[in-house]
C-alpha cells in the first residue's frame, strides 16, 4: 500500500507487513527494518528510525495493525478493545511532543470503542482497527498532497514580485517525514519541501538546465544536527531541486544580505493560539526572520493543531540523549566532544504565534501575523481551524 512513482518510500506497508526505511543510515545506505509488532514500532519511533509527526503517527498505527493481524486473540469484543487501547497508549509514550501520534491514537480508540456494541467477536473489532489504520495512511496521503498544492499556489503568488525567490527551510520536511513516497506533496513531500517540489513540477522552479524566464526558486536548507543533513540534502539532490546547505549559525547573515525571501518550516504541535513547536532552532530562525522582515510560514496538517492547549507554554518538549550531541552521526558514530561535558539536548522549541506570518494547511492558510489579523491570534487560529474541522 502506498503511492507509486518512486522506488524510495519511508513506509512500506501491506496487510500483515510493515517495513520502515532506517533514516539513520542515509545517505550512504538504504536499509529497511521489519516491524513485527508494537515493540518494534515503539523502538523505531524512539530511536528515530522514522521521524516526523505524520510518519510517526502512521508508523505507530500500522505497527499495531501488523501485530493485531497476526494475533490469535479469541476473547470478547471488550477484551479486544482493551488490548488495542493499551497498545496505543504504549505507542504514544514513544515520543511526546508531536500531537499527530496522540491524535491518531485517540481517533482509533474512539473508533474501536464504537464498534464494540455491535461486534459479535474480537475478530470484528480487530478487523475494524486494521481497516481504520489503513484508511489513515490513505487519507494522510490525500491531505498532504493538498498541503503541497496550497504551498505551491502561495509560492507562485510570491514569485510575481521577484525574479529570483530564495526560500529557507529547517530540519527535514520531505518524504521521510511522512508515509507516502512522493516528496513534494507533504505526506512524503511533507511541510516546506512540499511547496518547493510542487513549484518545480508546475514549472516555477529551475530543474536541470530548464529555467522558466524570470522565475527561479532557490531552496536553502538550514542544518539541524548532523544526521538530518543527510535527509534533506539527499532528497533535494534526488529530485534535482537546486538548493544550498548552510549551517544554523549562517541564517542571520544570509538574511541580512537580502538572500532570503521567505522561511517555511514544519510543525510537530500547534497550540490553539498559533504557537508552534518544531525542531530545535526554529524559534531562533523565526527571530532572525522577524528582525529582517522576512515572512515566516509554517506548513502542517490540521492534525498538528492541538486546540486543547491554549498556548505553547503547555507543550511538552522532549529531550534527547546526550549521546546525540557527543557523538557523530546523531549518536551512532565516534565521540567528538570531551567526556564529562554537560549536555542539554531538547528536540524541539516553541515559536510564538506573533513571529509566524501564517500556517499553510491542507484546507486553508491561517493568517497569524499582526499585519493580517482581525482580532487576536487565538481567535484567528481557533476560529478558522474549528470551521475547517467541522
Amino acid at each position: 500500500m502506498g503511492s507509486g512513482g518512486d522506488s524510495l518510500q519511508s513506509i512500506c506497508y501491506s496487510r500483515g507487513s510493515l517495513r520502515l526505511l532506517d533514516q539513520r543510515r542515509l545517505p550512504l545506505e538504504t536499509v529497511y527494518l521489519d516491524v513485527r509488532d508494537c515493540t518494534d514500532g515503539w523502538n523505531a519511533i524512539r530511536d528515530m528510525v522514522v521521524r516526523g509527526a505524520p510518519a510517526i503517527a502512521i508508523s505507530a498505527a500500522l505497527s499495531l495493525a501488523v501485530e493485531a493481524f497476526k494475533s490469535e486473540l479469541n476473547g470478547t469484543p471488550v477484551e479486544a478493545v482493551s488490548f488495542l487501547s493499551q497498545k496505543l497508549d504504549y505507542l504514544v509514550s514513544s515520543r511526546l511532543t508531536a500531537v499527530n501520534l496522540s491524535d491518531a491514537a485517540t481517533k482509533l480508540k474512539n473508533l474501536v470503542g464504537g464498534v464494540v456494541s455491535t461486534a459479535s467477536d474480537s475478530k470484528t473489532v480487530i478487523e475494524a482497527y486494521i481497516e481504520a489504520a489503513e484508511t489513515m495512511l490513505t487519507d494522510d496521503v490525500t491531505s498532504n498532497k493538498a498541503i503541497g498544492s496550497h504551498g505551491s499556489s502561495f509560492l507562485q503568488r510570491q514569485l510575481k514580485d521577484f525574479k529570483r525567490l530564495s526560500v529557507l527551510t529547517h530540519c527535514n520536511t520531505g518524504r521521510f517525514f511522512s508515509p507516502c513516497n512522493s516528496w513534494l506533496w507533504y505526506c512524503s513531500w511533507c511541510y516546506s519541501v512540499t511547496s518547493f517540489q510542487r513549484s518545480s513540477r508546475n514549472g516555477f522552479l529551475h530543474r536541470d538546465t530548464t529555467i522558466q524566464p524570470g522565475k527561479y526558486l532557490n531552496p536553502i536548507y538550514h542544518d539541524y544536527k548532523f544526521y538530518l543533513i543527510s535527509l534533506t540534502a539527499f532528497e533535494l539532490v534526488h529530485d534535482k531541486i537546486p538548493a544550498t546547505l548552510i549551517a544554523d549559525s549562517a541564517a542571520a547573515a544570509l538574511m541580512k544580505a537580502g538572500r532570503v525571501n521567505a522561511v517555511i518550516v514544519g510543525a510537530d504541535r500547534i497550540a490553539a493560539n498559533g504557537d508552534t513547536a518544531n525542531k530545535i532552532g526554529t524559534y531562533s530562525l523565526a527571530l532572525c526572520a522577524s528582525y529582517h522582515k522576512v515572512p515566516f510560514y509554517v506548513a502542517a496538517p490540521m492534525t498538528s493543531v492541538d486546540l486543547s492547549l491554549p498556548s505553547g507554554e503547555q507543550i511538552v518538549i522532549e529531550e534527547r540523549t546526550a549521546k546525540e550531541l557527543l557523538c557523530s552521526r546523531g549518536g551512532l558514530g565516534e565521540q567528538v566532544a570531551a567526556s564529562g561535558i554537560s549536555v542539554w539536548n531538547p528536540a524541539f522549541d516553541v515559536t510564538p504565534a506573533s513571529l509566524i506570518t501564517g500556517i499553510i494547511t491542507e484546507k486553508v492558510i491561517l493568517p497569524l501575523s499582526t499585519t493580517h489579523l482581525v482580532g487576536n491570534h487565538q481567535l484567528s487560529c481557533v476560529g478558522l481551524v474549528s470551521k475547517c474541522v467541522a
